[in-house]
């Protein structure tokens, strides 16, 4: 193919130009140009292949500068210089060869031959610039666009790992704070509270754009709220419902955790705390509401955690997922809904 393209096409495009310039203005003139000296048409053909090879070679060291420099993306711009390159090569090729033939023979140049010789080999030219560029153009754009979700998906995973980052610090703060009290008072509860803090940190190891199981998820939040419930007074009322049908559904780590923490962490009045984590269909709802004082404001209901997690939800189920949060009278609640129905997961997770 690589034959036919450098040694073969050339000439017959040399050629398919002539002829087409030949019928169109002999058919107009009624000039027969079989019934001139037969050097006359040999001189005129052999100059329409040198033209032919002239043309091809310096459209091939065009295509060659156009994909050098192509380096970001391609648009109509791109295409639009091509086209200009291309256009100004051609006229200035075709009218060195054929506008000189045209005067030196038969009746000289007038304005049909003009309007011919810049316009037949102009088409041509457009139609293997098409058949010739086209491919390359195509591997360019598909090439760009992937470099652009690229580029794109790294933004978001390191937003999410910036997000993770954020989280722990208030954690560890957290945990570290009820390890340092309980020392005092009963250090084989301090060791057990470290075996838990220690299972919640390897956890949190988990890579956020990896899922998991949501059993894993259930079996974490146990933990988080077992050493929650060293902290919190004894008039605290906790009521847990984790579906027992739930297993194997795939789920991305430590979403559900901020709803809890958020419970814990503002939890007051008359200290009531409701975890309900169930599925219906191919949804999974997750429901936290705990007692407030009534002087607690929404505002404080909320702050960085909250605002962490609807990003991270937005980045990992975009459009397949539900965060209402609300105060009526003296209780908080918060409800996650999580649209577990697509096998592709999410753009990140198709895309690592």
């Amino acid at each position: 193919m690589k034959f036919f393209w450098k040694y073969i096409f050339p000439p017959l495009f040399g050629l398919l130009v002539y002829i087409n310039i030949r019928i169109i203005n002999d058919t107009i003139s009624g000039f027969k140009f079989w019934h001139r000296s037969w050097k006359v048409n040999a001189i005129e053909i052999v100059c329409t292949l040198l033209m032919g090879y002239m043309l091809a070679y310096i459209l091939g060291r065009l295509f060659t500068k156009f994909d050098t420099d192509k380096k970001t993306s391609i648009s109509y711009k791109t295409i639009l210089k091509e086209l200009l390159w291309v256009f100004i090569v051609i006229e200035i090729g075709v009218n060195m060869v054929f506008t000189p033939m045209a005067a030196l023979t038969d009746d000289g140049l007038s304005w049909g031959d003009v309007a011919t010789i810049n316009i037949i080999p102009l088409l041509f030219s457009l139609i293997y610039y098409g058949v010739a560029r086209s491919n390359k153009l195509l591997h360019a754009y598909i090439n760009n666009k992937l470099l652009l979700e690229k580029t794109t998906n790294d933004q978001l995973q390191t937003e999410l790992k910036f997000l993770k980052a954020q989280y722990h610090p208030h954690f560890l703060f957290n945990a570290l704070n009820t390890i340092y009290f309980q020392m005092d008072e009963n250090i084989e509860e301090a060791k057990r509270t470290v075996e838990k803090f220690s299972e919640l940190l390897r956890y949190q190891l988990y890579d956020q754009q990896q899922t998991v199981p949501v059993s894993q998820e259930v079996h974490y939040l146990n933990n988080f709220i077992d050493m929650q419930k060293i902290r919190t007074s004894d008039k605290l009322q906790l009521s847990i419902n984790f579906d027992e049908h739930l297993n194997n559904e795939q789920v991305y780590p430590l979403l559900l955790l901020p709803l809890v923490e958020n419970a814990f962490k503002y939890v007051g009045g008359e200290y009531k705390i409701s975890i309900d984590l169930k599925k219906t269909g191919n949804d999974l709802f997750f429901v936290v509401h705990n007692s407030v004082p009534e002087e607690i404001s929404f505002e404080r209901t909320g702050g960085i955690g909250l605002e962490n997690l609807k990003r991270r939800l937005e980045l990992l189920y975009p459009d397949r997922h539900q965060l209402q949060t609300r105060k009526r009278h003296n209780c908080f609640l918060a409800e996650l809904k999580l649209s577990l129905n697509d096998e592709s997961k999410n753009y990140l997770h198709n895309n690592r």
